[in-house]
């Protein structure tokens, strides 16, 4: 009879166990964690908010997925029909860059001050993006000067700079082009010298459907609200 009693005991407790494994493994897959990893891998079962950072929790499950639409509204930058030749010596429109957040900077190789910061800023930004995010950004770098910044001297440049990943585009257009977009992106520049410019220091986020939600203007400035904004973006 104890040895009954016992069996039915160790049945019940492995059942339990069982039971609490489950739970806590569906609150790993399905559960809510602070998209600035504040907490590290800390899995909530409900929504709420970081008791860290205030951020909102957001959820970490794997069966969501984004859904993008086919429509593009009219503040979006994939009207423009424009073409442009990448680093890599292809030809995209901006359009083919819709799915994914795009955070875009303009700078021009032969920049010796303000653009070399502007690429360690975007490197910065870059890499404090959290892991389970990184494959839903873009990181975009249009040239303002199209004459020398070949697509040859794109990748050169994406080389030295430590920005020749996947994750990395840099862009070449006509003048026409880079003047329409620069004005899109409220960036100012002017020729000074054959090889030298002056020009605003603005790195834009644009949303999967290519609208911009957010600009940063400066250099080595504190980036924690552009990243914010980058994670707010991929997650909606």
């Amino acid at each position: 009879m104890k040895q009954l009693t016992f069996i039915i005991l160790l049945i019940t407790v492995t059942l339990l166990g069982a039971c609490v494994d489950k739970k806590q493994k569906e609150i790993a897959e399905i559960g809510f964690q602070c998209p600035m990893k504040c907490e590290g891998d800390k899995v909530y079962s409900e929504k709420g908010i970081c008791p860290v950072c205030k951020m909102d929790l957001k959820s970490n499950s794997k069966k969501e997925r984004k859904v993008i639409s086919d429509e593009i509204s009219d503040e979006s930058i994939f009207n423009l029909t424009s073409t442009w030749n990448t680093e890599e010596g292809k030809s995209i429109t901006l359009k083919e860059l819709k799915g994914k957040t795009i955070v875009m900077v303009m700078i021009y190789t032969t920049c010796k001050a303000a653009c070399p910061r502007l690429a360690a800023d975007m490197r910065n930004i870059e890499a404090k993006i959290p892991a389970e995010f990184k494959t839903d950004v873009q990181y975009v770098l249009v040239s303002i000067d199209p004459t020398t910044d070949t697509p040859k001297k794109l990748k050169e440049f994406a080389i030295e700079n430590y920005m020749d990943g996947e994750q990395w585009t840099f862009l070449q257009g006509t003048e026409s082009n880079v003047r329409e977009f620069s004005n899109i992106l409220s960036v100012k520049y002017k020729q000074i010298s054959p090889l030298d410019f002056s020009h605003s220091n603005i790195i834009s986020v644009f949303n999967p459907q290519g609208e911009l939600v957010h600009q940063q203007e400066g250099l080595g400035v504190d980036n924690k609200e552009t990243i914010t904004k980058i994670i707010e973006t991929v997650k909606k």
